[in-house]
């Protein structure tokens, strides 16, 4: 790509922060890395109010800092991040990862390659599991999220007992369901025409959420594997925390609510209910301080009876929006290849 920063597209780095200014001053260490000139980042403090951050801020002079009263989630930082962006394109960061060294470049050149491609994934690898000489994927994106037919989410490179080493298996491009908001770079105007993060998601799922709306528009979600960066993981909630499970669930049915096609919502929706009552019986039997996760899958049900019609209301302006057939973007597979993974 032309290193002449007016010939490059602009770009944003969003980064939502909540407190950990250790990780916040790692990940802006390694974007002063990126060797990208036409690069901006904008830090949006979700309410944390930490003396210094202004300091640290004034120390990369491509950096700004947006203050929120309060913590509006990963959604609601990544949307007023947004709300201050006028570049060509926008790369939602976690404030734990580690962009590796020229990570932005492939991204670019993938996104100018076709107009369609409104959001695009890199490979998302762990910063705390080494094997060998390769790293192992991280658990939170890995090489690309993709979507089954009961609305569950998966992750190439990432099997229901964790994570796969990185052997090159996935280098090869292809169409995803939805990319990691770890690192997730999207086309900024596409972004705000399908209406940016829902904000009662909080956290967990709104980026899915958000790449299923971009495809009903008719626009494609790719990985970029040639692009890599590294993730920490678990910096917000536990992994299996019950407030973790009571935002996995609860999203996960108001994302379906919101977006499925109607024939399809109304045969998924029985099994749906039954596979959360099996969930609750799994927790309750299978992990240590299972009755609160178990309590956390029936907060979250209660919750989606509470928000039901805000949910279809939305919903209606979604599939008004529709312009592709669930056929042409949904990508199907069947419960016992899961469990093979």
């Amino acid at each position: 790509m032309d290193t002449n920063a007016s010939r490059c597209p602009t770009v944003d780095i969003i980064i939502p922060h909540y407190l950990r200014r250790d990780m916040l001053e790692r990940c802006l260490k390694a974007l002063a890395d990126t060797g990208y000139p036409a690069m901006h980042i904008i830090v949006v403090d979700n309410g944390g109010s930490l003396p210094g951050l202004a300091l640290l801020l004034d120390e990369y002079p491509n950096a700004r800092l947006f203050r929120l009263p309060e913590n509006r989630g990963y959604a609601g930082g990544c949307n007023e991040g947004l709300k201050h962006s006028s570049a060509e394109f926008v790369a939602f960061l976690n404030d734990d990862t580690l962009p590796q060294p020229h990570w932005l470049d492939p991204l670019v050149v993938a996104a100018l390659a076709d107009p369609f491609v409104a959001a695009l994934q890199p490979k998302i690898l762990s910063t705390k599991r080494v094997a060998g000489p390769k790293r192992m994927f991280d658990y939170a994106g890995a090489a690309g999220g993709m979507l089954d037919r009961l609305g569950y989410p998966y992750c190439l490179g990432r099997k229901l007992t964790g994570a796969e080493t990185d052997r090159g298996q996935y280098d090869e491009p292809q169409d995803i369901f939805w990319a990691s908001g770890a690192a997730m770079f999207v086309r900024r105007e596409a972004a705000v025409e399908v209406g940016g993060f829902d904000e009662d998601f909080f956290m967990h799922m709104e980026e899915i959420d958000l790449a299923w709306r971009l495809q009903l528009a008719g626009y494609r979600v790719r990985s970029a594997p040639n692009s890599v960066v590294l993730h920490e993981g678990g910096a917000s909630l536990g992994e299996g925390s019950p407030e973790k499970v009571f935002f996995n669930h609860r999203n996960n049915l108001l994302m379906l609510l919101k977006n499925r096609g109607g024939g399809a919502l109304l045969g998924i929706l029985p099994l749906r209910f039954l596979m959360e009552l099996a969930a609750t019986a799994y927790y309750l039997t299978r992990y240590p301080g299972g009755l609160r996760k178990s309590g956390s899958v029936f907060r979250a049900m209660g919750q989606v009876i509470i928000l039901l019609p805000e949910t279809l209301r939305k919903r209606r302006l979604v599939q008004s929006m529709r312009k592709v057939g669930e056929r042409a973007i949904f990508f199907r597979m069947p419960f016992f290849q899961l469990l093979r993974r």
